[in-house]
């Protein structure tokens, strides 16, 4: 009886994962059947738009032709803002975590907090450095578009930095620490040496998770027709003309939104498989 009762339990086990197996499937089936699907548009779109006046010309003006080259310099100088605020910041606050709050509910209040930040959506982000930058100075900046940036790239960096550097062995702080080396030394010379792979990993994540902000730099650094790179004035950024260009009647500005969009696509691609690369090449070795 009881061998009985025990085989059908199995039975139905069996059933409820095979069950879960298929719903699985099924959903990764689907949603790469998607991905698939929006970067195949982009390339088709993205490529026939491509052509050296993309970086040589300025955003032309409604119904006529040009390129890109303001929008794309802006994008970087922006990201570069962010990068040189978050990245630091992002590197020390992760360092803290890891090595200094080890036990402490304070630890544990920070990684909390800095979830929400991770979670937050981007448009409120915006909205705050609008309120915060905007408004006080008067005018959309360069320099609040990268704020806003900053704002999202660090808890990447802050999270990423903190799982690197608590899976480092302890072993390597106790032999280092019963050498008498200071601890920020061990940290500095040891723990950062490391976990330098997967460091770079999240900065490069990060860059890839920015780079195609639209709504934070909507309400922050806005648009300009022109060539500036004074970020104390309102900037060209690629995803800002994507949306505007998107959004217009004009065949010219569509055919520029989709090679921007694919620009920015590839630019994302190629920083998520160095990334991935570079924390691959360091677990094997």
């Amino acid at each position: 009886m009881s061998m009985a009762v025990s085989s059908s339990l199995y039975r139905y086990r069996q059933a409820k994962s095979a069950i879960a197996l298929t719903l699985a499937i099924l959903a990764t089936l689907i949603g790469l059947v998607f991905l698939v699907w929006i970067l195949w548009t982009t390339l088709l779109n993205g490529l026939e738009a491509l052509s050296p006046k993309l970086i040589t010309e300025m955003t032309p003006p409604p119904g006529e032709d040009g390129g890109l080259a303001n929008a794309f310099m802006g994008s970087l100088m922006i990201v570069l803002l962010a990068v040189v605020i978050g990245t630091p910041i992002g590197i020390l606050a992760g360092t803290y975590l890891a090595e200094y709050s080890r036990g402490k509910k304070i630890g544990d209040l920070i990684r909390f907090v800095n979830d929400i930040l991770l979670s937050a959506p981007s448009i409120i982000i915006g909205l705050f450095v609008y309120e915060v930058v905007v408004r006080q100075t008067g005018h959309f900046s360069g320099y609040a578009g990268g704020i806003a940036l900053a704002f999202i790239f660090l808890p990447v960096v802050v999270r990423t930095t903190d799982e690197m550097l608590r899976l480092v062995p302890d072993v390597m702080r106790e032999a280092a620490l019963s050498l008498g080396i200071p601890r920020w030394k061990v940290t500095v010379n040891v723990l950062y040496r490391a976990a330098a792979a997967g460091i770079l990993t999240g900065v490069l994540l990060a860059v890839a998770r920015i780079s195609g902000e639209t709504a934070p730099l909507l309400f922050t650094a806005l648009n300009n027709q022109y060539w500036s790179t004074d970020m104390s004035e309102p900037m060209a950024n690629i995803p800002v003309v994507i949306f505007q260009y998107a959004m217009s009647p004009y065949d010219e500005w569509h055919a520029l939104a989709w090679a921007g969009a694919f620009v920015m696509t590839a630019i994302v691609l190629v920083l998520s498989v160095v990334s991935r690369t570079v924390l691959n090449r360091k677990g094997g070795k």
